[in-house]
């Protein structure tokens, strides 16, 4: 398996960070491809739990999202597939002082469909635009969570 990683510091507490995370509602607006939230298992996000979500017509297709793990207030890992991947998601909420966290994400995936250029196209090209994708998630989740606090965070719920 590959690995991409990224993290992004946030100025507010590991409470509201994972609030904001496990909000499913909001994945369209930060997940980098979400279009829609199509199934939210009701015990999300606890382990076994899953979420089922589409992308737009050039996305990924129908992603599938299960909790093999989870600690309240460090973090998640979700095992997830799609057309293109099979891998494991982790998300770890890392408090900086009382003000701040420092939000990890990083997937460990495999390619589905392989061929003899597949080590080199994955090189090359899907490697970089994953860690591309889970940058852009986090800087939009980021965005997200200011937006949140500024609000009244009725839609916050899972």
């Amino acid at each position: 398996m590959r690995t991409v990683r990224v993290s992004q510091t946030v100025p507010n507490t590991v409470v509201e960070a994972e609030r904001c995370w496990y909000a499913t509602a909001g994945w369209p607006r930060w997940i980098d491809g979400c279009d829609r939230v199509l199934e939210v298992d009701p015990q999300w996000p606890a382990v076994g739990a899953g979420v089922v979500w589409e992308t737009g017509p050039a996305g990924r297709g129908r992603v599938t999202e299960r909790v093999v793990a989870h600690e309240p207030l460090e973090g998640q890992i979700l095992e997830v597939q799609d057309d293109s991947i099979s891998g494991r998601q982790q998300v770890a909420f890392v408090p900086v002082g009382a003000e701040a966290v420092t939000v990890e994400l990083s997937l460990a995936y495999q390619l589905r469909r392989r061929s003899l250029i597949s080590p080199l196209v994955d090189l090359l090209f899907i490697r970089r635009a994953m860690a591309a994708s889970l940058a852009t998630t986090l800087r939009r989740f980021s965005a997200e969570l200011d937006g949140a606090l500024r609000r009244s965070g009725s839609d916050l719920a899972p």
